[in-house]
């Protein structure tokens, strides 16, 4: 039977989920819902030329894809491709379907380096070299449970040092963005990004489906945001399993305050709060080589459940 690649349709509700569960069944660790793939690929900007795609075959889903050229980047000429097959359809020609379909939008769009996320496995690593990528940086996956352990006892926070919420920043979230911009750009990355465009950020992140304000932790140093803990949870479309999950999208601190413990001190009290809402399971990721951030995870009782490698091939 055939597979054919095409566009995933946003207006038919049956495509989203079925982009959705393929992903979740992929990419377990990962929140995915109908809700955020969409609102990434709504809030996408023009210039990053993004694309979901779908692999078909028999008329189902089996194969997906999202693309776009990393358009908030200083170097120009760079895109990236994730691919996630189902994992009971692989070896379908699915991956090697999108992966063409990708490399050919990018390569249409100005694209000479294509960044891509895949799993450490031993199968999906030689896909990927087999097709003249190359292995760079890696990053883990890690899961804490809930509802087994204590979680290290709250901590007064210092003299000069307050704990809020993300909701205290409702009617003005500019403060937060600054810090987003700020420990964004200290992220361990094959590619450099950065925040500039504020009602940009406002769009994509302070408004996505997932962002629970009331989770997210931030402490303040004197008045000003000096690290925090961003908290997404599942807006209700997720099929349950007996877990009720919280990811931790972004943690960081202020280059100014690092070393305090403040990073610890709002995470920590993200996950107190959670516990006492009933979720059952936090998950969150962290680059390989950021060692302070793997230390506060292995602190909190996070375990690694998977890893993933990045990717590069230089097209022409």
């Amino acid at each position: 039977m055939t597979v054919t690649v095409r566009d995933l349709r946003p207006e038919v509700p049956a495509d989203v989920e079925a982009f959705a569960h393929v992903r979740r069944l992929a990419l377990p660790y990962i929140l995915w819902t109908p809700s955020a793939i969409l609102h990434r690929l709504v809030h996408t900007p023009p210039q990053a030329r993004s694309r979901c795609l779908v692999a078909e075959r028999d008329g189902e889903v089996i194969g997906t894809a999202q693309i776009g050229l990393v358009h908030d980047s200083p170097e120009p000429g760079q895109g990236y491709l994730n691919i996630y097959v189902h994992p009971d359809r692989t070896g379908r020609g699915a991956g090697d379907a999108l992966v063409r379909a990708c490399e050919e939008h990018l390569a249409e769009h100005g694209a000479t380096k294509l960044f891509a996320w895949v799993l450490d496995e031993p199968a999906n690593r030689d896909f990927a070299e087999r097709r003249g990528y190359r292995a760079a940086r890696s990053a883990h996956f890690l899961r804490r449970d809930l509802t087994q352990g204590a979680l290290p006892p709250l901590q007064t926070p210092p003299r000069g040092v307050e704990l809020r919420t993300g909701a205290d920043f409702a009617d003005d979230p500019r403060p937060l963005f600054a810090l987003d911009a700020e420990t964004m750009s200290d992220e361990p990355s094959d590619v450099d990004t950065a925040f500039t465009d504020y009602e940009a950020w406002v769009e994509e992140n302070w408004k996505h489906p997932l962002l629970d304000r009331e989770l997210t932790s931030v402490a303040l140093v004197d008045g000003r945001p000096a690290a925090f803990s961003v908290a997404w949870t599942d807006d209700g479309t997720l099929p349950r399993s007996g877990a009720a999950p919280l990811a931790t999208a972004m943690t960081g601190t202020a280059r100014t305050f690092r070393g305090r413990g403040l990073a610890k001190l709002a995470k920590n009290a993200t996950l107190h709060r959670a516990r006492a809402a009933g979720y059952t399971e936090a998950l969150t990721g962290n680059d390989t080589g950021n060692g302070p951030m793997l230390a506060v995870n292995k602190w909190l009782g996070y375990e690694i459940c998977g890893t993933e490698v990045r990717y590069v091939r230089e097209l022409g």
